[in-house]
């Protein structure tokens, strides 16, 4: 009862506060004034008022006591902030305001808040030679209530360690909330409590994925720790189930027809789900009409079903090593919407009429019927290219070479070449890797990506150039900014200890310079770092309603538009295309810029899903060569260890600085390298090293090395 009370004290309080507050922020309060609002004599008042004060600014009280009465702090004191977890269990506080410094808190003062939580948090006045310290009073907004970890279970309770290094809780389980869990199993635990004297949150099981190790656990582990869900809501398979294959004559007849011009797909080996194909025909005038016909996604899924808000929500297919989850149910990824071979098709395309310099003669917008002819891999298409021979080799070959005049005109703008190796993983039927290969971009691949490129660019521009001003159509476009200065010009002083130079006196210097770097470090041992490290120093490629360039490509308009069935993205772009080709009014901006926001976070979240897949099966790769001695380059440095990739099979591990036993090493991070404090001797990013294999934690997704002397 003492605990209701004084939490409706507490309430009544910060609005007593928050209304005198509008009136007079000096004003004072007595005890009288505030029994009276609170309905309790003066003793009981002051005695629970002060009892609340004793707790802190934790209370969430903007108070404090002065000679019997309250003096309201001034609510500057207090911000709004992202957590950012330490690994000491300290925080600091990122303020909304990109003008305000971060606040320290320590981890008492956190008021079980979590990484990347949303808070308020108060800050105290600062002292001399102190950081800002602060501490948090309220948690705004949970960032995720979901964890995977191993179950551990006793006689009397369970509990889950997280797999999130960030989570320094372990998270208490009752017995009656297990799900049938075994101890050692890894799990989905979803927060259900956290008692304000408790130390450990309480949670539920919400799925138990299996035991550890074990190829579909761990996958499916990565997916949950990133928030992607493991199966589709009964009704979305439902809504998805619902749609016919078969398309009405009333449909095709408001189409534009192409199924009588030769049409293909070109794609991975294993792909399932074609969402792009090109159509080509020689015109008579001698020119080349070329259409890249698209899935057409937003005919199927219809704004505001089940089927259309858990695309949203998804808003991206993700690819781990093994598998793919996709964005849309198998029914419409893998069936429906996939451009299969000898298959009548509903497309939205871009159609393109190129003369022999590829210069645009006219190009067309609209919803298109096609009946692919062939299906070819990557590889099938890179044979007709190579040997000038095979299916449809007149019309490849012609599409190649357009393609290589559009690529030379895009570089000639000023657009960057990142080529970095991909690396793909042999698996065994359970899963295991047998081994590991690098994966090679040749022209088929290119002349594909030209031509998505072009319809991207083309149909960005349309929409663009529509209208001007204040008429301006809201779109959702695909922008990328220029590079921060003084980050490029600390990779352009590490890339010069290479031989190579990198001018930063224009964009086109700088985007010359870098592709004369990426070709020059084509197969060599440091192409690796150079390349992640400039990409790194690059701006991060976002959507937005807001029109700015995208400097990678050096185009001033760019969009997504070419891969429905994977990304909402563009399904927003078809939509709003579509609309406006039907003489639509301008879409509501604020609605699409929240989508793009919330776009390019899932992208960002599928990504590093991905790269803890990459990470699991380096890991597995090499837990079976414990002890095998590799030749390595650098390609990280931190104050703790320094990482290396093996040239052979590009798996990363740890060489941590501990062990390294003939000085006592320190991070010199101005200039990448490590350095012996008594020989002086140097490690220095992209220094090649011999190292042996020495612990694995498939886990952790964590591999460590020894380094072996020169």
């Amino acid at each position: 009862m003492a605990k209701k009370k004084s939490a409706n004290i507490k309430l009544v309080l910060n609005q007593l506060v928050s209304d005198v507050f509008e009136k007079n922020n000096n004003q004072l309060l007595n005890y009288k004034q505030v029994s009276a609002k609170l309905n309790l004599n003066d003793q009981e008042s002051r005695e629970t008022i002060l009892e609340i004060l004793k707790e802190g600014k934790s209370a969430g009280i903007f108070l404090e006591p002065e000679k019997g009465k309250f003096k309201l702090k001034e609510l500057q004191n207090f911000i709004i902030g992202t957590v950012d977890m330490t690994a000491d269990g300290s925080a600091y506080i990122v303020p909304e305001d990109e003008f305000e410094k971060d606040i320290f808190v320590a981890p008492r003062k956190l008021k079980n808040a979590l990484h990347g939580d949303t808070v308020k948090a108060y800050v105290f006045a600062k002292k001399s030679g102190r950081k800002n310290d602060g501490e948090v009073v309220e948690i705004i907004k949970r960032a995720k209530s979901d964890f995977t970890g191993v179950i551990k279970i006793s006689d009397r309770f369970a509990f889950v360690i997280a797999d999130d290094k960030k989570m320094m809780h372990d998270i208490f389980v009752p017995l009656a909330d297990i799900h049938e869990a075994k101890n050692g199993q890894r799990v989905l635990v979803t927060l259900s409590d956290w008692p304000e004297s408790a130390k450990n949150p309480i949670g539920i099981v919400k799925h138990v994925l299996g035991n550890q190790g074990e190829n579909n656990t761990e996958m499916n582990a990565i997916l949950a720790q990133y928030g992607f869900p493991l199966e589709f809501p009964p009704q979305v398979e439902r809504e998805a189930n619902a749609i016919p294959e078969e398309i009405p004559a009333a449909e095709i007849a408001k189409r534009k027809d192409f199924r009588k011009v030769l049409t293909f797909t070109i794609d991975p080996a294993d792909a399932k789900d074609f969402d792009d194909a090109i159509s080509y025909q020689k015109l008579p005038n001698g020119n080349h009409e070329i259409g890249v016909h698209i899935a057409d996604v937003s005919h199927y899924v219809i704004q505001g079903t089940e089927l259309d808000k858990e695309a949203y929500s998804r808003a991206t297919s993700v690819y781990l090593v093994d598998r793919v989850i996709p964005m849309l149910p198998e029914r419409l990824s893998n069936g429906v919407c996939s451009l299969r071979p000898h298959e009548d098709k509903l497309c939205f395309a871009a159609v393109f009429e190129l003369d022999e310099q590829a210069n645009i003669q006219s190009e067309w917008y609209g919803r298109t019927v096609i009946h692919s002819d062939r299906r070819f891999s990557y590889e099938e298409a890179q044979e007709v290219i190579e040997n000038k021979a095979g299916d449809y080799a007149q019309e490849i070959l012609k599409l190649n070479e357009l393609a290589y005049i559009l690529r030379d005109r895009k570089f000639k703008n000023g657009a960057i070449s990142f080529e970095s190796t991909e690396v793909k993983f042999k698996l065994d039927e359970a899963g295991k890797p047998i081994g590991v290969y690098v994966k090679e971009r040749k022209d088929a691949h290119k002349l594909i990506e030209d031509y998505m490129l072009l319809a991207n660019r083309k149909v960005a521009e349309f929409i663009a150039k529509k209208t001007k001003g204040k008429d301006k159509l809201t779109f959702v476009y695909r922008v990328h900014d220029s590079p921060n200065m003084e980050t490029l010009n600390t990779f352009a002083t590490f890339a010069s200890r290479f031989g190579y130079k990198i001018n930063t006196k224009s964009d086109k210097e700088i985007a010359k310079s870098l592709n004369n770097l990426m070709n020059d470090v084509e197969g060599k041992k440091e192409q690796n770092i150079l390349t992640s490290l400039a990409i790194r120093s690059m701006a991060k490629a976002i959507y937005s309603t807001k029109k700015t360039s995208h400097y990678g490509l050096a185009f001033e308009y760019y969009t997504h538009f070419t891969s429905p069935i994977r990304r909402y993205p563009d399904v927003m772009a078809h939509r709003l295309l579509q609309t406006y080709l039907d003489g639509g009014k301008s879409a509501d901006m604020e609605f699409y810029e929240v989508a793009c926001v919330h776009s390019s976070a899932m992208e960002k979240r599928a990504a590093d899903a991905e790269r803890a897949s990459i990470k699991y099966k380096q890991a597995e790769y090499l837990e079976n060569n414990i002890g095998t001695e590799y030749k390595g380059i650098i390609s990280g440095v931190t104050e703790w260890g320094m990482y290396v990739e093996i040239e052979e099979n590009k798996c990363e591990g740890m060489i941590r600085l501990r062990d390294i036993s003939d000085d006592f090493y320190v991070l010199d991070e101005k200039n990448y390298c490590i350095v012996g404090q008594r020989k002086k001797k140097k490690y220095q990013l992209g220094d090649e090293v011999m190292i042996r294999v020495k612990k694995v934690d498939l886990s952790k997704r964590q591999i460590d090395f020894t380094l072996i002397p020169d």
